[in-house]
Formats: C-alpha cells, structure tokens, sequence
C-alpha cells in the first residue's frame, strides 16, 4: 500500500481516489509492453510497405499485422491491471472501516483469499429489510408506505417505501423478504440497526389484537372475557397469533369490535351481568361482585 486518502467516518462520492497501490512488477510490465508494441508497430507498417510494391507474400504481412494486434492487445491488459492500483469509491457513502495502512502488502482474489481494504455503507437512502409472514405477504406491492420505529429514537417514525419485494416464501419460517427505502438525509439512521416496521395496510387485511392483559390461559386453552351486548359475561375461547409485546393477535374466536375486559379473574361467573365503563388505565381492576364495573376493551385492527 503506498498510500490512502480516507479514513473512518469520512464520506466519500461515487469515483473518489480512496488510496493507491504500489506495483513494481506490473509497472516494469508495462514498460516492456509498450516497447514492444511500438516495435511490433514499425514492424506492421514497414511488411505493408513491402507488401504494397509486391516485395512480400501477403501471408509474412499477416503474420507481422497479427504480431502488432497481440502485442497492443497485451499492453491495453496491461494498462487496465495498472488502472487498479488507484482504488476509487463504487459508490456515494461513508468509510466504516480502514482495513490498510501505509506498506500493507494487498493481494487480489475474491472471499477471503485477498486483502479488504474500506467498509463502505450507503445510508441515504437506507435499505431496510424485514421478513413478513405469509398472512400479510399477499398485501405486500412497490409502492407500499411503512413506519420504522428504533429504540435509539423514541417519539420518532421514519417514513418509508417498499421498494422490492421477494416474490416467494422462506420455506422454513413462511416469511418473505421486503426492502424498504427509507430516506435518511439526516443521518439519524446508522446502517445495521435493528427497529420495528409497520405496513399501513388496507383494514380488511389489518389482524385483530386485543391487549396482552386481556388474555388468560387455562386448561381449555387461551381465552378472553368479553361482554356481550345485553352487558353480560361470555369466556370465549380464541385462537393466538403473533405476540406484538403489549397486543396479542386473535386468529379465531373473535369478532372486531368485540368488547372484552381486562386483567380478569375467576370471580367473573359466565352469564352474569355487568355495569360496563371505558378503560381509562390499563391497571384498572375488574371488581369481585356481579354488580362490579369491569373495564372492557374493544378487540379491534
């Protein structure tokens, strides 16, 4: 390595010289290269001379032509490994790593049979991939608006666009791959972060969740109290999709706009009738009497 021009965090534009390579070998190739194409040109012109006052056949000529196109096809080789030594930037980014320094001996090769020598990123836009399960996958389009959320950044969405989609599902998890570009002229995303992304997606393909308060799992299997609209108790059965952390998802058993009570317990006997009042805290208890005021949430998408 004779010398590099960047370091980490620097960022770069697309063909920007980010070091250059010392070559010994390939540059006292070239020069033997370019004295023999040059004789191999005097040679050419002097046999088409000869050729054209009929002192030669025309199959010495050829011979000599060819002789020159192989020699100037070695030197254009030749110029183009030289061309390598000035390592430029493939594309508009940020340096994330030097991997060189001054008198590192690099050696070419693909994996890791040769020397890296930069990590690059490209943060503007960033691509953001997630794996969507089979039951969303059909909603999946370019096009298609998303929100992604990280821990680093509370209190902020980041808007975002599908932009490729897999086409076909992992066999093993039944999810497919979606990109996501998001703009980041900002910076505020850093390339490798983990977060969370929400689709908008049409209602009729939204799942319906209740909170994870709502649920209790008994020997039947998991149920939630609901109230029926005559404001009576009914323990119904449910089938339990993804977890979302504070909202379960409901696959079966349930209805949108289903009323259903919070933190429940025994003491709400099927069929009893209840006085019901919005739930205004999550933490609210429900009472111990029938003529108590559970708090109900709406199961809904």
């Amino acid at each position: 390595m004779k010398s590099w021009k960047v370091d980490i965090g620097d960022n770069v534009k697309a063909g920007q010289l980010l070091a250059e390579i010392e070559e010994p070998e390939v540059d006292q190739q070239l020069a033997q290269a370019r004295a023999q194409q040059e004789i191999a040109k005097v040679t050419a012109d002097r046999w088409r001379d000869l050729l054209d006052r009929k002192v030669v056949s025309k199959q010495e000529y050829d011979q000599n032509e060819k002789a020159y196109e192989a020699a100037n096809a070695n030197l254009q080789q030749l110029e183009k490994i030289q061309g390598f030594q000035q390592v430029v930037a493939p594309f508009t980014g940020k340096i994330t790593a030097r991997n060189i320094d001054v008198g590192t001996l690099v050696t070419a090769g693909t994996g890791n049979s040769g020397t890296p020598l930069f990590n690059m990123v490209q943060s503007d836009p960033l691509r953001v991939y997630v794996f969507v399960p089979q039951t969303n996958a059909a909603s999946m389009r370019e096009g298609l608006k998303a929100k992604i959320l990280v821990q680093e950044r509370p209190g902020q969405d980041f808007e975002g666009t599908v932009t490729r989609t897999a086409g076909a599902l992992d066999p093993t998890s039944r999810t497919m791959q979606v990109e996501v570009q998001v703009p980041n002229h900002d910076g505020n995303l850093y390339a490798g972060m983990y977060g969370q992304v929400k689709f908008l997606l049409p209602d009729d393909n939204a799942p319906i969740v209740v909170p994870a308060d709502a649920f209790v799992f008994r020997a039947q299997g998991p149920q939630v109290v609901t109230v029926t609209n005559d404001n009576r108790i009914h323990w119904q059965k449910i089938s339990v999709g993804r977890d979302f952390g504070t909202q379960l998802e409901v696959l079966d058993g349930l209805a949108e706009n289903t009323k259903v009570v919070i933190n429940p317990n025994d003491d709400l006997v099927e069929g009893i009738q209840v006085q019901v009042k919005p739930a205004e805290k999550p933490k609210a208890a429900v009472a111990e009497t029938p003529a108590s005021s559970p708090t109900p949430e709406v199961a809904k998408k």
